[in-house]
């Protein structure tokens, strides 16, 4: 999990991997979110019919 040190030639955790792993739970959290927004709505529209 260094895919920021490769890119960007700097290491901000210090090459731990914690700001990657940070990236890759708040993307997976914020995909969740919309992932049940649309599925809310959905099945808000079915109850409407």
């Amino acid at each position: 999990m260094d895919f920021i040190e490769r890119i960007f030639g700097v290491a901000p955790d210090g090459g731990d991997g914690t700001t990657e792993m940070l990236y890759i739970a708040v993307a997976l959290a914020v995909a969740a979110m919309v992932a049940a927004r649309v599925w809310l709505r959905r099945r808000a529209a079915m109850r409407r019919r």
